[in-house]
């Protein structure tokens, strides 16, 4: 690393720290020529993901939107919003270990509804029912028996999902 003061190439690393986050290591160095100190940070080279929308257009990953589009669908629903960052972390750790640096936006839709489905199924149908553009009922009642009918080949006929027979708000 090259001195900021003299412009010495020749420095030496003094004391190597993590940074409070983690996500980076704090260097102190010592020039050999002038003696001073400098610090230096070095962090992972974070690239930008392209998202290839429907029509064709790209834009550059936002976090932020698929968390909205979470937020969305989890609305009025038993989801903490820790569990909703968890879910977008775990998106984006499926992208990034994807190496890619383009990646179809119906790619990351199903990512989201893979976890969605884990979480809570209301919300899974809500999400869906946006992402795929349901346009009658028959729609959502198809992709509700999608969501139901492995469940109901483990349940007694006319067994309620609740305890006790009783039906959930």
């Amino acid at each position: 690393m090259k001195c900021p003061y003299c412009d010495n190439p020749d420095t030496k690393v003094i004391d190597s720290r993590p940074t409070e986050d983690g996500h980076a290591i704090r260097r102190r160095r010592g020039c050999d020529k002038c003696g001073r100190r400098f610090t230096t940070y070095e962090k992972v080279e974070e690239t930008i993901m392209m998202v290839v929308k429907k029509d064709g257009r790209r834009e550059a990953f936002d976090r932020g939107k698929v968390l909205n589009g979470i937020i969305k669908a989890c609305e009025k629903r038993p989801v903490s919003m820790a569990d909703m960052e968890a879910m977008v972390d775990q998106i984006e750790r499926a992208l990034s270990n994807s190496m890619e640096k383009e990646v179809e936006s119906y790619y990351i839709g199903e990512l989201i509804m893979n976890q969605l489905k884990d979480i809570d199924e209301v919300a899974y149908v809500r999400f869906a029912s946006v992402y795929r553009q349901f346009t009658d009922v028959n729609t959502f009642i198809k992709e509700i028996e999608k969501l139901i009918g492995p469940k109901k080949k483990g349940r007694k006929s006319g067994q309620s999902r609740t305890q006790g027979g009783e039906h959930e708000q």
